[in-house]
């Protein structure tokens, strides 16, 4: 069996900043999230509550499915694998623009 050749580090590198991309994304909807709970304060406290709530618990997830999709691509590049295509968007997407649309409603409410 041939020694398996080395992973280029651009890759490598590229592929941590992606990650890096992922954990700041998750924490800015972690912060929208907590600034949602904590500065609007018009319209039902249990609705705000959820709302923030929701935009933490994705900004959580989202980080959370960074770390999977950086360690996924870090094993496929060393075994020389085909690598997954990426799960997180749909959720990203719909959490984008479903905030600001709860957050529109909530005032609207109040």
């Amino acid at each position: 069996m041939a020694p398996q050749e080395p992973v280029d580090y651009r890759y490598l590198l590229a592929n941590e900043r992606t990650f890096l991309a992922y954990v700041r994304t998750a924490l800015a909807l972690q912060v929208a999230g907590l600034g949602i709970i904590e500065f609007l304060t018009r319209g039902p406290e249990a609705a705000r509550l959820s709302l923030g709530m929701a935009v933490v618990v994705v900004g959580s997830a989202v980080g959370l499915a960074g770390y999977v999709r950086w360690r996924s691509v870090e094993r496929a590049m060393r075994a020389n694998a085909e690598m997954a295509p990426a799960g997180v968007a749909p959720l990203l997407v719909v959490a984008v623009l479903l905030a600001p649309v709860g957050a529109g409603l909530l005032l609207l409410l109040a």
